[in-house]
């Protein structure tokens, strides 16, 4: 598996999905898949998409996805993570802010995390990562911020009356605050240098930020749970395990852990 066949299936997302983004057909329900959240058209489309594509490499590959759950090829092998659609729920609300998002790993944890890939839905943008050899954003190398202003902090609170006490000195010391909805992304737009922080309170799972957090660290930036404890060993499955404090370099990490643990502003 090679960031060329990541690529190549994100290019046949962009064109397919691309061609009902923010239409009503996108809408439609149906079950809840394998991940427990409702299954929406879109969902559907783009995981039968992908899962399609994956068959036809011919590789032996372990497949976890949001909507099907596990799905063994040629008797299982290489460890592979996909959310077919990242920020669901803006797609069927109409809000234009979502993504694919797949992670190829030698194991089943975070930390054997070697291939990462995001594509803007909206925008056919790229986000990839290949570990030891760097992140890129449409074939330019990224890297992180590198200075310790806290610029944009984004954040993601699934049940806003019980996560945002818990965030909100943090978001007071930033100059700006975002919620866009779709974890890959913001993690992607930390490695890409647009935020300098990004933060969940709640437990996440691993098919929505495994290919942002390989594309993070590669960019340079640091990724623990908001406690700052290691995330290497959080299985890559479909069930909600950690919290994420991601940043754009030690220096930023370390003033954000320590306004969250305080639960007071700096």
């Amino acid at each position: 598996m090679q960031v060329s066949d990541l690529r190549s299936i994100g290019k046949c997302l962009f064109r397919e999905i691309g061609a009902v983004r923010l239409t009503q057909a996108t809408a439609i329900a149906l079950e809840k898949g394998a991940g427990g959240d409702r299954t929406f058209a879109v969902d559907k489309q783009a995981e039968d998409l992908i899962l399609g594509a994956f068959e036809r490499l011919g590789e032996p590959m372990s497949i976890v996805s949001e909507e099907y759950g596990l799905k063994e090829i040629r008797g299982g092998g290489q460890h592979i993570v996909v959310d077919p659609i990242d920020g669901s729920k803006n797609a069927i609300s109409g809000l234009p802010l979502y993504c694919a998002s797949i992670a190829v790993a030698d194991g089943e944890t975070v930390g054997a995390l070697r291939l990462g890939y995001v594509i803007n839905l909206l925008t056919g943008d790229e986000f990839w990562a290949e570990k030891g050899a760097g992140a890129f954003f449409n074939g330019v190398r990224m890297q992180t911020q590198q200075d310790s202003i806290v610029g944009a902090i984004a954040f993601e609170a699934q049940v806003p009356h019980r996560d945002l006490p818990r965030l909100l000195p943090l978001l007071n010391t930033a100059r700006r605050v975002r919620c866009l909805g779709a974890v890959a992304l913001d993690l992607c737009h930390v490695a890409y240098s647009s935020l300098s922080v990004f933060c969940i309170a709640a437990p996440s799972r691993a098919i929505d930020f495994s290919a942002g957090v390989l594309i993070v660290r590669e960019a340079g930036g640091i990724v623990t749970d908001i406690e700052g404890r290691p995330i290497d060993e959080v299985a890559l499955d479909l069930k909600r395990s950690v919290s994420l404090l991601a940043a754009g370099n030690m220096t930023l990490h370390d003033r954000a852990l320590s306004v969250v643990s305080s639960g007071a502003g700096a």
